[in-house]
């Protein structure tokens, strides 16, 4: 496996100016949009402006066979927090604008490159349900704050908080990293669930960027 080269995204406090009164279709009451950094260039990330808009690509799709496409539970673990849009966007203007936190896709390359979440990295399940002994894996979580000592164990106290997510309530490649960073150590309290992912994100009409 090629090794993923990751930039964790910063999101900058410079705003796009546009007039709040010409979106009609806004996340929140108090909430219009949220402006953010992703592969160097600031993208606006609101809702479609189009009420009559519909899905038609592969997230309209209701039923997918199971196994392997299966519901998930709301909750992974005690510890694990799931969280919906409104607690992701505060994550990316909070932690990940100040460094502390990365939005992670953990979807294949071949999902990711069809459209992502604005301020996320991919860094792919397989990567990280290699094992510590795989070099890339190693060179992810040392890229996330994690530091390993000359014994080979791992410290994961600085590290970043993740936000990791994948397609939606049937997709298991999100919680499947999950599941293996806390086998490798990643602190529970450390790592978040969007668990509705890309089809939920796209169901509300909001902006997705092409990498």
């Amino acid at each position: 496996m090629k090794t993923v080269l990751i930039t964790l995204l910063i999101l900058t406090s410079s705003w796009i100016v546009q007039a709040e009164d010409e979106i009609k279709i806004k996340i929140t009451a108090d909430l219009p949009y949220l402006d953010v950094r992703h592969n160097g260039k600031i993208v606006r990330i609101m809702r479609i402006q189009d009420p009559e808009h519909r899905l038609s690509n592969s997230y309209a799709k209701t039923s997918r066979p199971c196994p392997p496409f299966c519901v998930h539970p709301i909750k992974l673990t005690d510890n694990v927090q799931t969280v919906g849009v409104l607690e992701l966007l505060d994550f990316l203007d909070n932690q990940v604008k100040k460094g502390k936190g990365a939005l992670v896709d953990a979807r294949l390359p071949q999902w990711y490159e069809k459209g992502t979440i604005p301020g996320s990295v991919n860094i792919p399940f397989p990567i990280l349900t290699a094992g510590t002994d795989n070099p890339h894996t190693a060179r992810i979580l040392k890229l996330l704050g994690g530091k390993q000592s000359k014994d080979g164990k791992w410290n994961f106290e600085n590290a970043r908080e993740l936000m990791l997510y994948c397609n939606g309530l049937w997709c298991g490649q999100s919680t499947r990293a999950i599941m293996a960073l806390i086998k490798i150590g990643y602190p529970e309290n450390k790592l978040f669930w969007y668990r509705g992912g890309m089809q939920d994100w796209q169901l509300l009409g909001l902006t997705t960027v092409i990498p």
